[in-house]
């Protein structure tokens, strides 16, 4: 299938492709299709991490329905914890969803994360550079994160992290691995008053513990967030934007994506070949605004002939 094909199918066309991409994901035809989709993103992607239970995929629903009713597009990337024994995964994250089946602009996909320790599934890259060429926003919550599960920051534009009151969660944020990655900070379940305000208090002052962080010129909110009573959701979709458009007037979006496709990129030929496929590699760094995709299959071919 083409973009374009892929467009005009709507979301019956769009499953087919996701099909294409996990069943023959280095046939000629899915590296065009990839290629061509990294080459035109039209959306914002947010990552949405948090430990299990605090509320994500009700959160989730929240967004969704509000970026709807603003006339936005959206698509869904939800990830959830397989079996170590059969490999397979409930996919319950997408029951909790109210969302309309018939409504064209709204397209959830479930994902078992298999081995991947991440957070992610292995398919999430491939599925985000599809869906960011077809909506307005891509949406994906990762598996429950416990203090190294991070690889959402690699996919995302705007990472979310969500912390429950009264659950020592503002704890496990103080971890660096984890303080590091969110650009904003969800207290979630507000409703429940004194202890939201405690855990809101609590990873303020870790915030004030970290020092600088990489996206200078952005300064982390911590919003509190009720996704039951819909309190705080415009407020939570109002800093979504303006992290966008903190990344637009930096023009820093298309560096991060490009950094976001080389480590992509290593990642799996690592995956594919090892430590040692990396090192015959050579050099694995992209283009401007190349495709790492097209990339991945050059050095897969290269190295399967050697």
């Amino acid at each position: 299938m083409t973009l374009d094909e892929v467009r005009r199918g709507g979301k019956a066309g769009l499953a087919k492709a996701l099909a294409q991409i996990e069943r023959f994901p280095d046939a000629p035809e899915t590296i065009a299709l990839l290629d061509a989709a990294h080459g035109a993103p039209m959306a914002h992607v947010v990552g949405m991490t948090g430990p299990p239970g605090v509320g994500k995929s009700t959160l989730m629903n929240a967004l969704i329905a509000c970026w709807r009713a603003s006339g936005r597009r959206v698509g869904c990337i939800a990830v959830d914890p397989s079996s170590r024994r059969s490999g397979g995964a409930l996919l319950g994250d997408r029951t909790r969803l109210t969302t309309d089946p018939e409504d064209q602009g709204i397209f959830v996909r479930s994902m078992a994360a298999r081995d991947r320790l991440g957070g992610l599934s292995a398919l999430t890259v491939s599925a985000m550079v599809l869906m960011r060429a077809l909506f307005d926003v891509v949406l994906i919550e990762t598996v429950g994160v416990g203090q190294s599960e991070t690889d959402v920051v690699g996919v995302a534009d705007t990472v979310l992290f969500c912390v429950q009151p009264g659950s020592g969660d503002s704890l496990q944020f103080m971890k660096a691995g984890i303080a590091e990655i969110p650009h904003l900070v969800v207290v979630t379940k507000a409703d429940m008053g004194a202890a939201a305000k405690r855990a809101r208090a609590d990873v303020l002052g870790a915030l004030s513990l970290g020092g600088e962080d990489g996206d200078a010129g952005w300064t982390v909110p911590v919003l509190m967030v009720s996704s039951n009573t819909r309190e705080g959701i415009d407020s939570l979709v109002a800093g979504i934007d303006s992290h966008a458009a903190h990344l637009a007037a930096k023009d820093a979006l298309s560096r991060a994506r490009h950094a976001q496709a080389e480590i992509w990129l290593v990642e799996a030929i690592r995956e594919r070949f090892g430590r040692e496929g990396v090192r015959r590699a050579g050099s694995l760094s992209l283009a401007p605004g190349s495709s790492p995709f097209g990339r991945l299959a050059e050095i897969s071919d290269h190295l399967r002939i050697d």
